[in-house]
């Protein structure tokens, strides 16, 4: 459900904010990759803003934007907890995040009778895709577009952010050599080509 790029002053804005989030000790999962490792970690992660419901929605929703498909997705990550933690520490975001949970079940009982984290995955897809992409837009959900669209940036922000996030992107800081690798220009070893 991703597809979009964040851009490169969203990305440097998402690593501030989550080195800061770093420092927070009531995280279970989510960790961010440049961080210390930290003392024990909570058991079980304990929502600073969410309802259990509203939790429980969250946590699918993250899932659905970046599945664990074969690698370690947004739920491994700890995306939502990130979530949690961020919407509870900047009230400009706690009215559209609960407005956007609220939206969205109310939507999904309306089409099938069920909050939307009680849906089979089928169903929540069907919600979902509508309000994530342009082809396939409906009128009348343009809130629910716009909850989607604040969702995805801090899923992207919250999984790409943790180890995981840099292990998928292969983000060369994180690597280990036995040996130093050699400069990949063996016939400029001054690099004068380089400097034009």
């Amino acid at each position: 459900m991703a597809g979009q790029s964040v851009e490169r002053r969203d990305a440097l804005r998402m690593l501030a904010i989550a080195s800061a989030a770093g420092a927070f000790p009531g995280f279970s999962r989510w960790a961010f990759a440049l961080a210390p490792p930290q003392q024990p970690r909570p058991a079980r992660y304990q929502p600073r803003f969410f309802t259990p419901a509203e939790y429980a929605t969250l946590e699918r929703l993250t899932d659905l934007i970046v599945p664990s498909d074969g690698t370690p997705g947004a739920k491994e990550a700890g995306v939502s907890e990130f979530i949690d933690f961020m919407v509870a520490a900047d009230p400009s975001l706690q009215y559209p995040f609960r407005f956007g949970l609220a939206w969205l079940d109310a939507h999904s009982r309306g089409l099938y009778d069920a909050a939307f984290h009680e849906l089979a995955e089928s169903r929540q897809t069907a919600i979902l895709e509508p309000l994530a992409y342009a082809g396939r837009r409906q009128p009348g959900q343009e809130d629910g577009r716009a909850f989607f669209r604040l969702l995805r940036d801090y899923t992207v922000m919250g999984f790409y952010t943790t180890r995981i996030g840099f292990e998928e992107l292969d983000v060369p800081g994180l690597r280990t050599y036995s040996d130093s690798p050699a400069c990949p220009h063996a016939d400029d070893p001054e690099h004068r080509r380089l400097r034009a």
